[in-house]
């Protein structure tokens, strides 16, 4: 069986809905085409949201974000739609998409979309010792 690029996004339930928690995805090989151009972008995608009932299904995603290869769009459109759809499909209480797209003339750009449940508070952060990559072996 052949996998293709679905627009297709899946969930699967919470599994605690009870409290906030923050799940961070990085996507990098994102891909879309110029539409001066035709031309290929390239960008690395940092998803963070907090999830409500239902949260992403990482095998669809993999296939949403390749349906946009071969399509035309604009930075700060495509950005805004992936973004769109993904709050379409989980409605999560927070989602920030950060899309990072490689030098293209010269410029670098980023776009960052947000969305907020209606009335929904972010609880106080809390700041704890951050550890370097190494500290997780052991010599």
């Amino acid at each position: 069986m052949t996998t293709r690029p679905a627009k297709t996004l899946e969930t699967f339930a919470n599994p605690a809905p009870h409290r906030d928690f923050h799940i961070h995805m990085e996507i990098p090989e994102f891909t879309c085409l110029c539409p001066k151009t035709g031309q290929p972008d390239f960008a690395t995608l940092m998803l963070d949201y907090i999830p409500e009932k239902t949260c992403i299904e990482l095998k669809s995603l993999k296939l949403y974000i390749w349906s946009f290869r071969d399509q035309g769009c604009f930075h700060e459109a495509v950005t805004n739609r992936i973004l769109d759809d993904l709050v379409q499909a989980t409605k999560p209480r927070f989602m920030r998409l950060t899309a990072r797209f490689y030098v293209r003339g010269g410029i670098f750009t980023n776009v960052i979309a947000e969305h907020r449940k209606k009335n929904w508070k972010p609880l106080p952060q809390v700041d704890l010792a951050e550890f370097s990559a190494a500290a997780n072996t052991r010599g």
